[in-house]
């Protein structure tokens, strides 16, 4: 499982995942917070510390999955606090991929620049920076499928009409169900993976996939 290169690849790949991961948490606690909620910064979690926001098993998992895939520590949020509760559900839970696009974006701008020559640094920066920009594409649209407890979850029952809502709790049931059996099968670069090389593509100006 662990390979002669696992080493060097946790020393590059498991900053870029952890910053990414904490980003995403932090946002959505920051959102919480301005929409009324201090749930989140009352539990210690507005805040960029990685270490509020690491969660045991998906912890375990990043190592198990040589740093393909982990999750952290979920951000409470009591929707009683909530000014506009539907509004702010949706901006709420669309502040984590926003913010990893953002942060894949700002990494791929330099990349760009250092990979163009005009900056010199070592290799393994560089392997950071495309990793950094892969890493957090994926999460951005990883989190927008709309299965239950992602966030496109809550998106989802943020713009459909209240009428559906029932309808949608029950369905939201068999998420985790169908998400479990969508990862053991890889069926996610299946369905994300055009949308996750376009981006990258896009942001490094370099071809991935």
């Amino acid at each position: 499982m662990f390979d002669p290169d696992f080493l060097s690849r946790a020393l590059i790949a498991a900053p870029a995942i952890l910053f990414s991961l904490t980003v995403h948490e932090f946002f959505h606690a920051y959102l919480a917070y301005r929409f009324g909620d201090t749930t989140a910064k009352d539990m210690g979690r507005l805040t960029l510390n990685p270490l509020a926001h690491l969660d045991f098993f998906g912890t375990i998992m990043l190592f198990l999955s040589q740093f393909r895939f982990g999750w952290a520590k979920p951000v409470p949020v009591n929707p009683y606090n909530l000014r506009n509760p539907r509004q702010a559900d949706f901006w709420i839970s669309a502040a984590g991929p926003l913010s990893n696009l953002g942060l894949g974006l700002i990494f791929g701008i330099i990349f760009r620049l250092i990979y163009s020559g005009h900056f010199a640094v070592p290799a393994p920066i560089i392997q950071f920076l495309l990793i950094a920009v892969m890493i957090n594409v994926s999460l951005a649209f990883f989190n927008l499928i709309p299965l239950f407890p992602l966030d496109g979850s809550h998106i989802l029952r943020s713009i459909l009409p209240p009428a559906y809502e029932l309808r949608l709790i029950e369905f939201e049931r068999f998420g985790p169900f169908i998400l479990m059996f969508l990862i053991i099968i890889g069926g996610f670069w299946f369905i994300l993976g055009p949308f996750i090389s376009f981006f990258v593509n896009l942001f490094t100006g370099i071809r991935i996939g």
